[in-house]
């Protein structure tokens, strides 16, 4: 099948997520540990997200400055993967360091409406799981770039982790984690986020920041 064609499949097959909830995962690249000073999990960090928090428009404010987290995300049917796309965990950092120093959950630093923005998806018919990878940049700068290898816990192993504790409803998204290079979203930048399998584009996705 020519690459044409197969790209052609991709366009037709576009999905856009509807989730009972969003399954997130902290801490999976260690460059992005690094970078934010933190110890690297003994065990895989997860954290979830209402489906309120789901949204395709782009904020840079909620209460305070919002830092950006782009992702490779996926949606689960019948337990399996899907659909792949792009997401931006969206973090209310001032208030995740201050909830994290007196020992408290993150969920109002994470869980907050339109902190979930996503791409629209493409079936993984065809898609190789173990050569995605993402770039994301703002105003035309590359400002992340993370590939499935370098996660501590790839895509397959995420789903298996999250089955032996909770249900996956179909349409539920999975959201694999961040490389380093987070920051302030500013009102009006430009963000241009690209998935890609190998050297083929998956999705691409423009976002104006509010």
């Amino acid at each position: 099948m020519s690459n044409t064609h197969v790209e052609q499949q991709w366009q037709d097959s576009k999905i856009t997520a509807t989730p009972s909830k969003v399954l997130c995962v902290g801490r999976n690249y260690v460059d992005h540990i690094e970078e934010l000073n933190n110890a690297i999990p003994e065990h895989m960090v997860v954290f979830n997200k209402p489906s309120t928090c789901v949204t395709s428009t782009l904020t840079s404010f909620h209460q305070e400055a919002l830092h950006y987290e782009a992702e490779i995300c996926f949606i689960v049917e019948q337990g399996q993967y899907v659909a792949v796309g792009l997401g931006l965990d969206l973090t209310k950092r001032e208030l995740q360091t201050y909830l994290k120093g007196k020992g408290l959950p993150w969920e109002r630093a994470k869980a907050f409406d339109g902190s979930a923005v996503l791409s629209r998806f493409v079936s993984l018919d065809g898609v190789d799981l173990s050569d995605l990878h993402l770039e994301l940049f703002i105003n035309c700068v590359r400002v992340q770039k993370g590939h499935v290898s370098q996660m501590l816990y790839p895509p397959q192993i995420i789903l298996e982790e999250l089955s032996s504790y909770t249900t996956l409803l179909d349409g539920d998204v999975v959201m694999t984690g961040t490389p380093k290079g987070v920051g302030e979203v500013h009102q009006g930048d430009l963000f241009l986020g690209r998935l890609k399998c190998g050297e083929q584009t998956l999705v691409e996705i423009e976002w104006v920041a509010k």
